[in-house]
């Protein structure tokens, strides 16, 4: 691709933009060079590259490149078994600990993943732990070697250390002696060259034996090194030496074992800074939604949805463009700063990026073709220093582009041939346009002549395109329309900024009745097609409410259902409870009955006739009970002052039990608990099922009763779930622990404890009793509710 034509269409901003993705020196470069390629194979592969980089980034997050250098020198020092410094061999290994990480990554995926483009990039890096292994243990920073680095450094570090106290412990002695308080500048020790010293005035210096390394401005203090020291210091001089030579044998071993894997590590920089590459037009992508366009072999253009990649997100319009199949020439008209030039370069540089590897920010299904050159004539091209006007320079560019363009070119041409006379810049525009389509070069114009119009429609695979203009606001909505010529709309754009209308008719008279009845078609054309795609609008809102509206049929349906088999599933429960009951209590009379039918007296009969009493009672109380339940339930009517908290109600209106949680207010409304769900109902929705009172009595006789029930009877009663919203945790525990024993004797696998969300302060306190019962092993575990069981609302408890 030609220079020129990469700045026209702003290419260089999109890599400017791409390299900010790169994490790597390296990577940014690879940025700065990437050009679009014409090789079809080439283009493939760097698509798939990208696609696949961008579904790796979806699906696992980023990858990292931190730390990843240019080991170019390195490399090169150690090819001449040079030794490198503590900093170099701490780059190699921070590229080796991206080796590692990367490795990581690619081994990420999935494996019932089909293998992609990416996969041999990763399994090509070559793994290096002992190399990284060995430098980290080594090198601490690049000016700090590790004392473990090797024994012989550890023991000559050990020595100074001890050198060092020797050195400090005889000069403290003698900054502190009381006697030589006064001949010394200040009780400190001091280091000057290198060697340790103390402050010595200066008409004391002959009581101090030993060196003078320095003395003060004003020539009043010398720095003394005592005789006594001079020996330790000399010892520790020579340490210091030592070190440094272990140091750089040390180095010298690492540089060495680098040296052997010298082809390994340029590999695995080559392979890193390519992944940076794939994975920065992966991200770039990402950013603004990119997606991967299909290459025709037949060169044939299809953008749908597509957004200047420049252009802000949220205020571009995405335009439609098709150029190639039933038309190979596309002519856009409209008035000024209506989106024709926006249009002219989207194609350009979705071109361009495309057969650089990058999506394109348009919609999935977009295609491309893949030409051998872009040719762009477009803005300004005044050229001052080479004395050309604006058409002069226009048509030099032109007459360039005719000469090289074939039939693999791609050939966008702004304002053809405007800035001269109309008349001569018409002609000559449908000359070149009509030169160009013969040679079936792909090509799309801008124009103001309404010649170029009538060229359109009137030539075979010429079509019209127009930017959409908003009359009533003289604003573009940028929208692109093919198959309509635009109008320049001079007229209605004048008239609305208050020039005067006889002005305008004098101007309209002016203009030939062919050319204003041409005006006028494309004008009702425009006005149709308007009306059309709103109807088309109006007609989708209205299908997508009808399938909202049937999918929630749908889902109502099914969820009376679910209901209905929930009641009588519930009721069939109900009605085998209370027969049980029945038949117990008739069992137990009768069995006590019988024994005292065997003794004699009045006590006995008393007794036998106290129980028949007992007896009916409790049976009236089950028919009534079975009666209340096969009735309509909707034909009992409370008021407000009737409802207790903890009653038990029956909600009319949704067909489900529940108890009351509030007293009502004063337009009748209290809040009732219904499983999960807690409502606001009126109390004219509700009935009394059962009122606090009989709850505590039934509670009372059920849990005498329960006493020496057998497991199949708990089962026939019991329910796999408890309610314990509102308790206190003491009041929740002591209800579950029982509420386990009786679902354990039901032969139940596990129960629903519900707790609702709240503060989590009663969760978190069943919780920590969960905890004890499974170290007593009376429970095997327990975990929060899954989503559709009520979530962190409810928890689960296997027994």
């Amino acid at each position: 691709m030609n220079q020129k034509v990469l700045n026209t269409l702003e290419y260089d901003k999109v890599i400017e933009r791409l390299k900010a993705y790169a994490t790597t020196e390296l990577g940014k470069t690879a940025c700065e060079q990437l050009e679009p390629m014409t090789d079809e194979p080439e283009i493939s592969l760097a698509q798939e590259q990208t696609q696949d980089a961008l579904t790796r980034l979806y699906k696992q997050g980023s990858i990292s490149f931190f730390g990843v250098q240019d080991l170019g020198a390195s490399l090169k020092r150690l090819k001449m078994k040079g030794t490198l410094s503590a900093g170099e061999l701490l780059e190699i290994a921070a590229l080796l600990e991206a080796v590692k990480n990367a490795l990581a990554y690619g081994a990420q995926r999935d494996e019932m993943a089909d293998a992609d483009s990416l996969d041999s990039v990763f399994e090509s890096l070559v793994p290096m732990d002992g190399l990284l292994r060995d430098i980290r243990h080594c090198i601490i920073s690049p000016e700090e070697i590790s004392d473990d680095a090797s024994s012989a450094l550890k023991d000559i570090r050990r020595n100074m250390k001890l050198t060092n106290q020797k050195i400090h412990s005889q000069l403290t002695a003698m900054v502190s002696s009381s006697s030589n308080k006064d001949m010394l500048q200040d009780a400190l020790v001091t280091m000057r060259n290198g060697r340790y010293c103390i402050p010595v005035k200066q008409e004391y210096r002959g009581q101090f034996k030993g060196m003078i390394h320095d003395q003060s401005s004003s020539g009043s203090t010398l720095f003394i090194e005592p005789m006594a020291v001079v020996t330790l210091n000399n010892q520790l001089k020579e340490l210091e030496g030592q070190e440094q030579t272990e140091i750089e044998r040390i180095l010298a071993l690492l540089s060495e074992q680098a040296s052997y894997d010298m082809d390994s590590l340029a590999q695995n920089q080559k392979l890193l800074v390519q992944l940076d590459f794939i994975f920065a037009k992966a991200k770039y992508a990402q950013d603004y939604n990119g997606s991967k366009p299909i290459f025709r072999e037949d060169g044939v253009i299809n953008i749908k949805q597509g957004r200047h990649p420049l252009l802000d997100p949220k205020k571009v319009v995405p335009i439609n463009v098709s150029l190639g199949d039933a038309f190979s020439m596309l002519v856009i008209t409209g008035p000024n700063t209506g989106g024709k030039t926006v249009s002219l370069k989207t194609v350009g540089l979705f071109t361009l990026m495309g057969q650089a590897g990058l999506h394109i920010p348009a919609f999935q299904g977009s295609s491309l073709g893949i030409y051998e050159e872009v040719f762009a004539d477009i803005g300004d091209e005044q050229s001052i220093e080479q004395n050309l006007s604006t058409f002069s320079s226009h048509m030099t560019n032109i007459v360039s582009i005719i000469q090289n363009a074939h039939r693999d070119s791609l050939v966008l041409l702004d304002e053809l041939c405007g800035g001269t006379d109309p008349v001569e810049g018409a002609a000559l525009a449908i000359s070149i346009l009509t030169d160009l389509h013969d040679r079936g070069v792909k090509t799309m114009a801008t124009t103001h002549y309404s010649e170029l119009k009538m060229f359109a429609l009137s030539t075979n695979g010429v079509e019209n395109a127009s930017c959409e203009f908003d009359v009533e606001t003289l604003s573009p909505t940028y929208r692109l329309m093919i198959g309509i010529p635009g109008k320049s709309n001079a007229f209605a754009i004048s008239r609305k900024l208050g020039l005067d209308n006889h002005i305008i008719e004098h101007a309209s008279d002016q203009i030939d009745e062919s050319v204003k009845d041409f005006e006028t078609i494309l004008a009702d054309l425009e006005k149709s097609k308007q009306t059309i795609e709103q109807e088309q609008e109006e007609i989708f809102e209205y299908r997508k409410e009808i399938e909202t509206l049937r999918k929630s049929l749908k889902e109502r349906q099914e969820n009376i259902k679910e209901k209905r088999e929930k009641l009588l599933r519930e009721a069939r429960e109900e009605a085998y409870r209370i027969i049980s009951e029945a038949k117990e209590t008739a069992d137990e009379t009768i069995k006590e009955y019988n024994k005292l039918k065997k003794q004699s007296g009045k006590d006995a009969n008393r007794k036998m006739e106290h129980m028949r009493s007992d007896l009916r009672g409790k049976m009236s109380g089950l028919e009534k009970d079975m009666a209340y339940r096969s009735k309509n339930r909707a034909s009992k009517k409370h008021e407000p002052g009737d409802f207790q908290i903890g009653d038990e109600v029956y909600v009319t209106s949704l067909s489900l039990s529940g108890t009351v949680q509030t007293l009502p207010n004063s337009k009748g409304d209290l809040y009732v608990q219904m499983g999960m769900m807690r409502s606001k109902i009126n109390v004219k929705d509700l009935e009394i099922t059962k009122s606090v009172k009989q709850v505590k009595r039934e509670n009372a006789r059920n849990e005498a009763r329960n006493s020496g029930r057998t497991a199949i009877n708990k089962s026939s009663s019991i329910r796999p779930e408890i309610n314990v919203l509102g308790m206190t945790v003491d009041e929740a525990v002591s209800q579950l622990d029982k509420f386990i024993d009786d679902a354990c004797l039901a032969n139940l696998g596990q129960i629903t404890v519900i707790h609702g969300k709240g503060t989590g302060a009663l969760r978190k306190g069943l919780h920590n009793y969960l905890k004890t019962l499974k170290k007593q092993k009376r429970i095997s575990g327990y975990r929060d509710g899954e989503f559709g069981e009520g979530d962190m609302g409810v928890t689960v408890v296997i027994l």
